[in-house]
């Protein structure tokens, strides 16, 4: 393990950073104006559609920012763990960076022009431009080019060391590359041979269902995508700030091999309402769905086994006395545990979404959105801020003075408050009232249902505003921590385990197991659903391609 990156690596990771900061002011001023626009307290310019600043808002946010972000700290992480990147290693990062940069300022572009309002899922039968689609496609493959150079690192390293195990946090970085990869396909399938030549006129007509299923294969693996490298900092990070020990090296790789094996076959339970897919096969992606509490569990058990650990060899006694050890005025933990207290109300929604018949109630309701907003727009945000902190001070550096530190916590604590007050709003008047999401106030037409739910609204305005000013606090932090801070040396933190020197447990680290098993649990969980789509076409279709836009 090498005391700080290199000035070559910290670059390519700043690139990436800097892209991630451009995206948050962006996409949070569009969710500031959606928030408005929903209360009725602001009425868009008839050149902009509300739907248009909603696609910007979920786009850049949950697909843009966090792809920069965690493809930039995973090269730090394996740099970090492994050595400093080959100069191979660091040109696919910079070509992945460059490539996926590209890609976004297409689809951006598109977006801002009002050629590809298509929200943030793209569902056909919504068209866009093809320019956007190009976008969206150079967006997945850079991050591909990118994952590669993280893997080939890891590769490297256990060539140079086969009879070491590998770094704890190299390793999470190759479960996560995979898992992106053979997630990413089906995004990509559905993009470049459904909706390009669909947009270019080439075909008529596409197939709905099948594109929204490639979709949903993608679409709840890249919910992963998102939390493990949280889960890294949680697991691998988070004990070396607080001046302890991780609980288990070898539980933390066993619930990443979990994750890889059950976070893939399971976006059916997305579409547990839409016809064309039996619902034997609804049913059983929800018993795999159900299936990924088993790693979330683990992880919840090892973060509180770990603080209990290090308060009580400091001498604190009782049942929650460990409590007062943890360093509750260093930022770079506050946040991480403010995003792991989120994830719990979080977690408890996401298993009301995969449950048939929960999911009937809330289905398609602003409860949704508020359940987004708990995991990756806090467990996971509020983990990035808090990586962020000392991050880039490592990269650029300098160092996290007090008076950073102390704007550092107004900003997380700022952000929670703010959060609480719009998702608690989303999640009532989704539940209780029925309000639907991707909705504006001028679409309720003065009806009295449509009154019972503005007072919520302006809840989530209320919500809005404080997010947004966490947002500039956040901004007025990266600046600092990037251009003004001291200079000086900021570590990478990265905790040892209680286990650190015991055998890696079987078969986690053998990858022949773990492809066969991922390959072998998709292909059993998606075969014969999209093979019905082929045979079985719904009634009025004569075939794929050939019937109507279903």
């Amino acid at each position: 393990m090498i005391e700080r990156l290199s000035k070559q690596d910290s670059k390519l990771v700043m690139a990436h950073m800097y892209v991630a900061i451009s995206c948050l002011i962006l996409g949070g001023l569009a969710g500031l104006l959606q928030t408005f626009v929903r209360s009725g307290m602001l009425q868009l310019p008839k050149s902009i559609s509300y739907y248009q600043i909603l696609t910007v808002h979920g786009i850049v946010l949950a697909l843009v920012l966090t792809t920069f972000f965690i493809l930039g700290f995973q090269y730090s992480a394996v740099a970090k763990t492994c050595g400093n990147l080959t100069p191979l290693q660091r040109r696919l990062g910079w070509i992945g960076f460059f490539v996926m940069l590209i890609g976004t300022v297409m689809a951006a572009t598109m977006v801002l022009l009002n050629k590809a309002t298509v929200l943030y899922t793209f569902y056909a039968p919504l068209q866009a431009h093809v320019i956007f689609y190009v976008g969206m496609a150079l967006v997945v493959v850079g991050s591909w080019i990118s994952i590669l150079g993280q893997i080939l690192k890891y590769v490297e390293f256990k060539k140079q060391n086969p009879t070491k195990k590998s770094p704890l946090l190299s390793y999470m970085v190759t479960i996560n590359g995979v898992m992106w990869f053979v997630c990413s396909l089906g995004v990509a399938a559905t993009v470049l041979l459904q909706l390009i030549p669909w947009s270019l006129g080439l075909v008529e007509r596409v197939d709905v269902t099948l594109s929204r299923t490639l979709f949903w294969y993608f679409g709840h693996a890249l919910v992963y995508f998102w939390l493990l490298p949280a889960y890294m900092c949680w697991y691998a990070i988070v004990p070396k700030i607080i001046g302890g020990k991780a609980f288990s090296d070898n539980l933390a790789r066993m619930s990443f091999m979990l994750f890889l094996f059950f976070s893939i076959p399971v976006g059916i339970h997305h579409q547990l309402v839409e016809p064309g897919i039996e619902d034997f096969w609804k049913y059983f992606q929800v018993i795999l769905t159900f299936m990924v509490v088993v790693p979330s569990f683990m992880t919840a058990f090892s973060l509180f086994a770990t603080f209990e650990n290090h308060g009580r060899t400091l001498g604190f006694k009782g049942l929650f006395g460990w409590f007062k050890a943890l360093p509750w005025n260093d930022a770079r933990f506050v946040l991480p545990f403010l995003g792991m207290l989120a994830f719990i109300p979080g977690g408890a929604g996401g298993l009301v979404n995969a449950s048939a018949q929960m999911n009937g109630l809330i289905h398609n309701t602003i409860w949704v959105t508020g359940h987004f907003h708990l995991t990756v727009a806090s467990a996971v945000i509020l983990t990035f801020f808090g990586m962020m902190y000392w991050l880039i001070p490592h990269c650029t550096g300098r160092k996290l003075t007090k008076f950073t530190n102390k704007l550092a916590l107004i900003q997380g604590y700022t952000w929670a408050i703010g959060m609480t007050i719009m998702s608690a709003a989303m999640h009532y008047v989704g539940l209780v009232k029925g309000a639907p999401r991707r909705s504006t106030y001028s679409e309720y037409g003065g009806a009295k249902q449509a009154a019972e739910w503005i007072p919520y609204q302006v809840l989530q305005a209320v919500g809005g505003t404080i997010l947004f000013i966490s947002i500039i606090l956040v901004v007025m932090v990266f600046i600092q921590l990037a251009f003004l801070a001291p200079k000086g040396e900021e570590e990478y933190p990265v905790a040892q385990s209680l286990d650190e020197y015991q055998p890696v447990t079987k078969l986690v680290e053998n990858w022949r197991f773990l492809i066969v098993v991922t390959v072998l649990l998709i292909l059993i969980a998606y075969t014969v659903p999209i093979g019905q789509m082929f045979i079985d076409p719904p009634p009025g279709a004569k075939g794929l391609g050939e019937g109507k836009l279903w």
